[in-house]
């Protein structure tokens, strides 16, 4: 990302096309009490300058191809939700960091590059299982995520609010400016990146990977003994991905490219459908449908062959390479029974899609003390279920979707670290789902290498 490829981006769009997903049914949306107010700030938005560019796109679409026939490794990683109060210098780097350690050992274990996409700059909504929530007698608006109300279990705090979004577009951008000042300006030195990474395994809870560090170690002695140009690896491209949840917003940030007349949603690099609102015919999959970026989709146990090709037929009719990732979310479970299917329809359709694999959402629990988390066991489990479908198929396991953060927190069970249930109420930290933190991101980075060397 994020190389300064500009392109004319400043005209809105408004092709009957882009639209199309007002006359569709569209879950998951706020009820905002002013119709009014919502058409203002959208107008308001789609005055305001692109947060990405076309160019960066295109580039990303490129590597998305790569990826489907296993010339590179996507890694996304990020927040479950991102709040505006952790919107801070600290947080982004520390994410930036985290994903950064990860991709150098999936580079070194895949042996290609590693395309660095993260959940950040624009994951500020979530889709909730129920509308309302009712804590002793008092039932009010679910929270939303922070670009629609706010976690707070008032009237006020939990009335949908537009104007969030502009609160939004503003936190992302700064965001995705940090990002640019991070992976362009020194920051992303591999030497310094491998350091850290050493540093990961001087740990003894992670002594079992020295060995693949030492091998990493040897390798970046001999590239600077050969005479590598260490300069050149000072930089790096990193994308920012988010789910097209919000769809006013994700509609105010489309804008058409004059040199090329397509359309960008200009919020992120690369959009995706959730779950809950991967219907075929239905409002979030037509957005999608009518802009250029690399598109996701997720799909969870209760998808059907028939469902998936219909995915395919809306969001990359003429199978363009790059277009579109498909997400698994199986659970460590059934993912070995249930992915193979999926997998033979598609390569029976023949069209290219980049397979990716969120061992999160699948394992989701409630700890006997009440904490929502997840098992770093069974995530891996799910990790090794989706690389053993893909290889006895003959396919491609393209990438891993995480949620993470570059924070010491206590939200997922197990690790090198061994966090038990009591452990839990030390820094559990998520305003919605648990996320893996800085050593248990590690530990996966070198887990998932090991699997893509075997």
């Amino acid at each position: 990302m994020l190389t300064g490829v500009m392109s004319e981006l400043g005209t809105p769009h408004a092709t009957a096309r882009a639209s199309a997903w007002r006359a569709r049914p569209a879950a998951q949306q706020p009820a905002y009490p002013d119709a009014g107010e919502l058409a203002a700030v959208s107008a308001d938005l789609r005055s305001r300058p692109p947060l990405v560019f076309a160019g960066e796109v295109d580039s990303l679409r490129k590597l998305m191809a790569k990826a489907s026939k296993g010339e590179a490794f996507v890694l996304m990683g990020g927040d479950c939700a991102e709040s505006f109060a952790d919107n801070t210098a600290l947080n982004i780097r520390l994410k930036v960091q985290t994903i950064l350690q990860m991709a150098a050992v999936l580079t070194y274990g895949a042996s290609t590059p590693v395309v660095k996409i993260g959940r950040m700059a624009g994951q500020y909504a979530k889709p909730r299982s129920a509308d309302t929530e009712t804590r002793d007698g008092l039932t009010l608006p679910s929270y939303r995520g922070d670009s629609v109300n706010r976690h707070e279990f008032t009237l006020q705090a939990r009335v949908p609010d537009p104007h969030r979004m502009l609160d939004a577009y503003l936190r992302s951008g700064t965001t995705l400016n940090l990002i640019r000042a991070f992976t362009m300006g020194g920051y992303a030195d591999l030497r310094e990146v491998h350091s850290w990474n050493r540093g990961f395994t001087a740990n003894p809870a992670y002594s079992r990977f020295e060995s693949l560090a030492e091998e990493i170690d040897r390798a970046m002695r001999f590239m600077e003994a050969a005479g590598v140009d260490f300069d050149a690896l000072r930089q790096v491209d990193f994308y920012a991905a988010h789910e097209a949840l919000l769809l006013e917003y994700e509609d105010a940030m489309i804008r058409e490219d004059s040199r090329s007349g397509r359309l960008y949603d200009t919020s992120a690099h690369l959009l995706w459908v959730g779950e809950r609102t991967r219907g075929a015919e239905d409002a979030h999959v037509a957005l999608l449908e009518g802009v250029h970026n690399p598109a996701g989709v997720k799909i969870g146990p209760t998808t059907t062959p028939a469902q998936l090709i219909a995915l395919i037929d809306h969001l990359n009719p003429d199978g363009d390479p790059g277009r579109l990732c498909i997400i698994t979310r199986m659970g460590a479970g059934r993912i070995r029974q249930l992915l193979p299917p999926l997998v033979e329809a598609v390569q029976a359709d023949g069209r290219p899609v980049t397979w990716i694999t969120d061992p999160m959402h699948g394992n989701t629990i409630t700890a006997d003390n009440g904490f929502k988390t997840r098992r770093f066991e069974e995530i891996m489990d799910e990790v090794r279920g989706f690389f053993e479908v893909h290889r006895a198929l003959g396919t491609v396991p393209g990438g891993i979707h995480v949620e993470l953060t570059g924070d010491d927190v206590t939200e997922c069970l197990g690790g090198g670290e061994h966090i038990d249930e009591a452990g839990l109420a030390e820094r559990y930290e998520t305003l919605v789902d648990p996320r893996l933190n800085h050593q248990q991101s590690l530990e996966m980075a070198f887990e998932v290498a090991e699997m893509l060397r075997s």
